[in-house]
Parts: structure tokens; sequence; C-alpha cells
């Protein structure tokens, strides 16, 4: 059991207004999607966050970007080291790429051809590596000590969860009578992010965590109050398999309303009606906010006004889930 240290500094929101003028200039501010068809299935007013078209192909372009930033120049030199399943060493490696200095990426040796693709794009130094999280730390530590360089976690860290909340800093700015935001969780740092700046902004606003069912460690862990591992996640959501952070998971006890769990087939299905209505490229850890919805995994009061994040759209177009 992961034990939670109530004194441990927590994420704020002067952190992710300042992580906001440190980026603003270096990420896209991207666009909110509606859909009159959607908004008539669902009986809501919705407003799809599109990530999936930010830098890189994914909302971690701005937590690793704030993180880059933030190093010291002496810090920098040496590069920057992770791991990651794909979308945060794509991130990584262009945040590095623009301070000009190196990033080592370990990712698992089953990571899609197009996140693969994406941090070699950016110029980062991939490390393959046996696919449970075990085998990514230890590749990331002997790094670590052969480099040097500044390790940046990709969720379980202050600097790339207050980049992460950027996100809902833009959202309430161009709604601000939002009632609800759905966020995919996986490690939680996005979450996190984004419960923490929604929640100072507009208190009453009601912020949900959607994962999938074979992923379900934030939801358990929601229930119980400590963290309860997944030793063996099962979904199609590559990008949701990560075990959730203690620091993350500070923050969503504070700030995050509900977790709720989702189907692969409601995953699928999302993600193709994204495609066909949006007209947007959305990946399947992207798409599950949407699923949430499709399976009425989470009930809302008619009418209210819902922003979904779509969060990535990186993934292999040879190897399509329909």
């Amino acid at each position: 059991m992961t034990v939670l240290d109530a004194n441990a500094p927590g994420l704020t929101i002067e952190a992710i207004r300042a992580a906001h003028e440190r980026i603003r200039d270096k990420i896209h501010r991207t666009p909110l999607l509606r859909s009159e068809l959607l908004d008539e299935r669902s009986g809501l007013q919705l407003h799809f966050k599109c990530e999936n078209l930010q830098q890189g192909g994914a909302f971690k372009a701005r937590g690793a970007t704030n993180a880059v930033y933030l190093l010291s120049a002496q810090e920098a030199a040496r590069g920057v080291v992770t791991h990651s399943s794909g979308n945060h060493g794509a991130a990584l490696a262009r945040a590095a790429r623009l301070r000009d200095i190196p990033a080592y990426i370990v990712m698992p040796d089953n990571a899609p051809a197009a996140k693969l693709a994406a941090v070699r794009r950016y110029g980062g130094i991939i490390n393959l590596c046996q696919p449970t999280l075990a085998a990514r730390e230890a590749a990331a530590r002997e790094l670590l000590q052969t480099t040097g360089a500044a390790f940046i976690h990709p969720y379980d860290d202050l600097r790339v969860m207050a980049g992460q909340g950027t996100s809902a800093l833009e959202i309430l700015e161009d709604v601000p009578g939002l009632d609800a935001i759905l966020c995919p969780v996986g490690g939680g740092g996005n979450l996190a992010g984004v419960a923490v700046a929604a929640k100072s902004v507009k208190p009453t606003i009601r912020v949900i965590g959607v994962e999938p069912a074979g992923a379900d460690d934030a939801a358990r862990s929601f229930r119980s109050r400590h963290i309860e591992p997944m030793a063996q996640p099962n979904t199609i959501a590559d990008g949701l398999r990560a075990s959730l952070g203690a620091k993350p998971f500070a923050e969503i006890l504070r700030h995050v309303d509900d977790i709720v769990t989702v189907s692969e087939a409601s995953i699928v299905n999302a993600m193709r009606t994204l495609w066909e209505e949006l007209r947007v490229i959305v990946e399947p850890s992207g798409a599950v906010a949407y699923a949430a919805l499709v399976e009425n995994a989470w009930s809302p009061p008619p009418n209210a006004r819902v922003a979904l994040l779509l969060t990535g759209g990186n993934l292999d177009l040879d190897r399509l889930p329909w």
C-alpha cells in the first residue's frame, strides 16, 4: 500500500498559471469542437478539447515543455531521461530539441510504431525494454547513471502536472459556464492538473476521471483512498496502462468528484464516432472520455455543458481496431 504524505507540497493554481505563461508560445492553443449530432444524441452541450491536435499529437507537450523549461542551464546541459509508452516520450524529445539538449527515452518494445516514429522524428534517443513498469524504471535508472541527465517522470512530477493543467485554464476561458469536465486517467498527472486548475477557477464544476475497465487502478484507488496498483493492465488504450502516481493521486483525492470505467467495446465505438462526426483522428486513450457517455457510465443532468478531453491522436493507421 502506498501511504500519502499529507504534508508534502501539492500542486497550486499559481504553478499552473505560471506554466501557461512559460509554454504558451511553444504549444498550440487547441480548439474546442462542437457537434450538433453528438449534442442531440447525448442530450448535452458537448465541447471537445482537441489535444489530439496538440504539438506532438497529444496533451503531453504541455507538461514535458514546462518541465524542460524549468531546468537550469546547468541541469539541462546533460539532457533529459524518461520512460514512456510513447506520447510523453515524443513530447519530451520535442521540448529537449527546443532547448537543443539530448533526450533519452525508454520505451516498451511493443509500443505502437507511430509513437516510436514520433520520438525519433523529434530527435529522441530510444532505448527499448520489456513492456513492464519494472523494466522501464530499471532502464531509466541505468541511463541516469551513464548520462547524468535530468529525470522527467511522465506524470508523477509537479512540473509535469502543472503543465497538463493548462488545458483546463483554456477550456474555462472559452466556456466559463461549463458544468463538468471529463478527463482520461492513466498515471493521473493530466487528471490531477486539470482538476486543480478547474476547481480553482470554478469550485462548483464537476471533474470526472475516466479509465478502461481493464486498467482500473485509479477507480479502485479512488474508492479505497489508497493506491491499488494494476499488475497487468489489459486495454487497447496503451497510454492509460500506467500505474497511478502518488503526487497525482493526492490531488485527485482532493479535487476529483468521481472516476468511472468503460469497456473496450465502448472505447472503440467512441473512437470511431469521433473520427466520423468530428473528422479528427483520436487514439483509444483519447476516446475514453466520450466512451463514458456512449456507455452511460456517468450521468449528468440534461443539457449540461460538458468538456471532454481528447488527449491524443497518435496510433498506427495500419492497425485500426475496426
